[in-house]
């Protein structure tokens, strides 16, 4: 059985799509979920769906080894970022080199880094007037979003288009393909 970590910040729709896509499988599931958020609506979506979480602060994560701890306890085939804000530690990474990956909303390598995310990535590309604009699912590394490409999707973006639209036509994008990829990469694995 592959396992599968989720670590989130915010709502959840992310972890819950994959924790339904997951749901009924013979070989992965999707065994716990991580916040670095004890407010998140990612919690109640967890609890719904009857997969543990935990909410972590800053020092557990960062500078002591509670996290890591935790995800060698847990042994994760794959650790997935969905819509989690903080910035992945190195000591993390080492211990799980190539298994940690992140949706970024924007193809990148336009659009990322320290804080681009949800609705500022958004902003920019209508901002921009850029006509295209879709999702990254890449590689972790020590830098925001300078990860491998794993995969990308695009979408039109229209003159008229505001970031609410772009922010709908995003969440299409990762809802119908993010769980695909990682159904992929851990079918290949």
């Amino acid at each position: 059985m592959k396992r599968v970590v989720i670590f989130a910040s915010g709502s959840g729709s992310n972890a819950e799509n994959l924790i339904s896509f997951f749901q009924n499988s013979d070989n992965v599931s999707v065994i716990q979920i991580l916040t670095n958020n004890p407010h998140a609506k990612v919690l109640d979506r967890a609890k719904r769906l009857k997969v543990s979480a935990l909410s972590f602060n800053r020092v557990a994560f960062t500078k002591t080894n509670d996290v890591l701890n935790i995800l060698k306890t847990t042994n994760p085939d794959i650790i997935i970022l969905a819509g989690f804000l903080w910035k992945f530690p190195e000591h993390i990474l080492d211990e799980f080199p190539n298994k940690v990956i992140n949706v970024h909303p924007a193809l990148l390598p336009k659009f990322g880094g320290k804080g681009m995310y949800g609705m500022h990535v958004h902003r920019a590309v209508v901002e921009n007037k850029e006509t295209e604009t879709g999702i990254t699912i890449h590689y972790v590394n020590e830098n925001y979003d300078e990860g491998a490409t794993i995969f990308q999707a695009k979408c039109d973006v229209l003159p008229t288009d505001t970031a609410e639209d772009v922010a709908a036509k995003i969440h299409e994008l990762e809802m119908e393909h993010f769980p695909k990829v990682v159904k992929k990469l851990l079918d290949n694995d």
